[in-house]
């Protein structure tokens, strides 16, 4: 099962595309940090916001944005 893209940052159809095609696989958090660590500069996670006792929010810098990947 694909990693949906749930895009809110009005990203011309382009980019919203590539970043589609590129979290698609990520189906865990170390995939998705595996990924981020590829990105010139290699990022890692900046922030984790706790939304209750089983979710959290796991934030990554890309270029001028946030991907927010929620977690339980």
């Amino acid at each position: 099962m694909a990693t949906p893209l749930i895009e809110l940052a009005r990203l011309d159809a382009a980019e919203r595309d590539a970043l589609a095609r590129a979290i698609a696989g990520q189906t865990t958090l170390e995939q998705a940090l595996d990924w981020a660590r590829t990105l010139t500069p290699p990022r890692g996670v900046e922030s984790v916001l706790t939304q209750d006792e089983y979710t959290h929010d796991v934030l990554i810098a890309y270029g001028t944005r946030w991907l927010v990947y929620d977690t339980s």
